[in-house]
């Protein structure tokens, strides 16, 4: 790991790396100043140097308006962002996240990934992020691994993922989510396809040919008497390669996404 032998020097290693946990590891019995000087101290930073870097820290993570503030009173989205302000005082060369962002709220979720696209491109740190947002990995990530029980199914760049099915999909549209509902268990029984997916109101459905699918699923909808507002072929996401590799009828966030 970054050049040297890891069972020769883990100490050195150490020194080079962070991790942020899923559970937040603040002391709340200290202040949000005195947090960051703890782990510089952790870290053996030259006290001038910490002095320097956590002040750069704490504007760059947009923390200074709560340096006033006892920690107990910080939001859940605050106190993460001070954990990987705090992880960063030893300036790692890789940075382990594990689920930054589960249970927070949606603009919550987008400031934490302007936050870490900061940590990457203003600090050049590796990252190495899990979680089960699908949309959050897609977003975020240089390369992304699939992984199931603990093996990798699948390692590339978001692009090259969605290559695994692409043009193999169909987008079968409802007018309500009950429709939708109602006839995705009715698909998955056909024999036609090889996994379905609920978004709003639309069915995605991967199938081995998409022309020829488009022609068999088409058919089989009409024969059966269902009402639908559209049916077209479309270009896969990221949920779809994901459901295709693991084999999963539906994505539910049982496996990792890193």
């Amino acid at each position: 790991m970054l050049g040297k032998d890891l069972c020769k020097e883990p100490a050195w290693i150490r020194t080079q790396i962070a991790c942020v946990a899923q559970h937040i590891s603040i002391d709340a019995h200290l202040s949000l100043m005195e947090n960051m000087i703890f782990q510089s101290r952790l870290y053996k930073v030259d006290a001038q140097v910490a002095k320097e870097r956590i002040n750069s820290l704490i504007d760059s993570f947009e923390l200074s308006r709560y340096l006033k503030y006892p920690i107990a009173s910080y939001s859940d989205g605050v106190k993460r962002r001070l954990d990987i302000a705090m992880s960063m005082v030893s300036s790692p060369k890789i940075l382990f996240l594990d689920e930054p962002t589960v249970g927070m709220d949606v603009e919550s979720r987008k400031a934490m990934w302007k936050m870490l696209l900061k940590i990457r491109d203003e600090h050049g740190t590796t990252i190495f992020l899990t979680t089960h947002y699908l949309e959050e990995a897609d977003q975020l990530s240089d390369t992304i691994c699939i992984m199931k029980e603990g093996k990798e199914l699948a390692q590339g760049t978001p692009g090259s993922l969605r290559s695994y099915t692409r043009q193999n999909m169909l987008r079968i549209a409802f007018s309500s989510v009950e429709g939708t509902r109602k006839y995705k268990d009715a698909l998955d029984s056909t024999g036609l396809i090889k996994f379905t997916s609920v978004r709003d109101n639309s069915v995605f459905v991967g199938v081995d040919d998409s022309r020829t699918a488009f022609t068999d699923v088409n058919k089989w909808l009409l024969d059966h008497h269902v009402e639908f507002d559209a049916i077209e072929i479309v270009e896969s996401s990221l949920e779809d390669v994901f459901l295709a590799l693991t084999g999963s009828g539906e994505y539910r966030g049982e496996e990792w996404v890193c």
